[in-house]
């Protein structure tokens, strides 16, 4: 299973699939491995990911692993941790952010992938456009709303709203959620990293 996956991550990394949509060349970012017992599944690089080559090494990311309550060399370590965006490329940006994620990628990819992580023991699904994938029809009315039913998707799945700055006014409003599911959440993945 392992060769498998190497073998499909090298035909991702050169993935051209949706580049004539692009002004940038395609860099697809992703971090994994069949071994890893946490799946993060997030929306897409942003511009300083894509420039990196690194995911969630942005501030998005530093809000995601306080979060998650993990150090960076944990995060980055892919027999524990994977990373797989909606998208791999940055889209690029509109008239109020980053453009939604390519539909290409999950379209082509995420189920190859999925199947050979057979680990995997809780995803994080973070944003609108990873929940309509990952929770499908069992999404609620909104990300709040779905944010909000966490338990109804646990222990697997925990959605949760984008770790950007840009989710601040959300955070303020919506305070139960650092107090309710972040210490849920963290120790569910100390159960999943020292299951391994």
């Amino acid at each position: 299973m392992a060769k498998e996956l190497n073998i499909l991550k090298k035909e991702i990394a050169n993935c051209i699939i949706c580049s004539e949509n692009f002004s940038h060349t395609p860099n697809p970012i992703f971090q994994l491995n069949s071994q890893a017992t946490i799946l993060i599944a997030g929306q897409a690089p942003g511009r300083k990911v894509h420039e990196s080559g690194i995911p969630f090494l942005d501030l998005s990311g530093d809000r995601l692993r306080t979060w998650m309550g993990v150090s960076k060399e944990e995060f980055y370590d892919e027999n524990k941790i994977a990373i797989l965006p909606m998208g791999f490329c940055y889209p690029g940006t509109g008239t109020s952010g980053d453009l939604p994620p390519r539909q290409e990628c999950a379209l082509a990819w995420h189920n190859k992938v999925l199947k050979l992580m057979p680990k995997v023991q809780l995803t994080l699904v973070i944003g609108s456009y990873a929940m309509k994938w990952h929770l499908g029809k069992s999404m609620k009315h909104n990300l709040t709303e779905t944010v909000r039913a966490w338990e109804a998707y646990s222990p697997n799945i925990i959605p949760l709203p984008h770790p950007s700055p840009r989710n601040n006014i959300w955070l303020g409003k919506n305070t139960w959620f650092e107090s309710e599911v972040l210490p849920v959440m963290r120790e569910r993945i100390i159960c999943c990293i020292n299951k391994r």
